[in-house]
């Protein structure tokens, strides 16, 4: 990838201390994807980087070199972004986790990153974390193509809204097994697998079935490895 000079819009998902004055960052842009960058000198108290370089708010970054871990030559605070706070600040973690195990360096999605952006401003005015969070995970399998084909079941016949389905990781959904978690893998109403394409749900009924069917493609996908803040939010029951 070439050096970028011009500033990009970008997220701060996660870093770390690099040295003894400088830090790095993991950074989620638009037009680039994710990128490794070392901040320089951002631990020194009067350093302009060690202001700016926040989690979940906007920013503009600018950076130079070709290799794989490239040097950090501006950051600007674009402002106008609350944080989320208590349980959506969890649910916020969470985001940036997902992003840092599946998505790989250098492999931009724009509609991704503004789902992103979104579900932060989502987070930070207190809207439902369960509905934001299905949004976006489903966003994420369908941008890096894990996300399975909502209108058709494993036989290719149309998805029915009073049917029931369990997933499965090899052929897809199946019809005819009971709604909840078996075995690790998901039985969800026709009427749900509906209700996940628009990323509203009617019912508590459907919210949960959408969990369970979620954490199993997720889980599926990182090959079981936990996600930290998953089950952090598991154990408080939010998730």
């Amino acid at each position: 990838m070439a050096t970028s000079r011009t500033q990009q819009p970008a997220w701060l998902l996660h870093s770390t201390p690099y040295r003894e004055t400088s830090l790095i960052v993991d950074l989620f842009t638009r037009e680039h994807g994710r990128i490794a960058a070392v901040a320089k000198g951002a631990k020194r108290p009067r350093s302009t980087l060690r202001a700016v370089l926040l989690q979940f708010q906007p920013l503009l970054a600018a950076w130079s070199g070709r290799r794989e871990l490239r040097t950090l030559v501006g950051v600007e605070w674009t402002g106008g972004q609350a944080a989320p706070q208590g349980d959506a600040l969890l649910c916020a973690f969470y985001l940036n986790e997902l992003l840092l195990r599946l998505l790989p360096r250098e492999d931009p999605h724009p509609p991704l990153f503004d789902a992103y952006g979104e579900a932060i401003a989502r987070l930070a005015e207190g809207s439902a974390l369960d509905e934001t969070l299905r949004r976006f995970e489903w966003q994420l399998l369908r941008e890096i193509g894990y996300a399975p084909d909502l209108a058709h079941d494993a036989a290719g016949r149309p998805i029915e809204p009073d049917r029931r389905y369990r997933w499965s990781p090899s052929e897809g959904f199946v019809a005819g097994e009971p709604i909840g978690a078996v075995g690790g893998e998901a039985s969800i109403s026709g009427a749900t697998l509906a209700e996940l394409a628009t990323g509203r749900f009617a019912s508590a009924t459907g919210r949960q079935q959408a969990k369970y069917l979620m954490r199993a493609i997720l889980s599926h996908h990182l090959e079981g490895a936990p996600l930290n803040t998953r089950q952090i939010l598991i154990d408080l029951q939010k998730l």
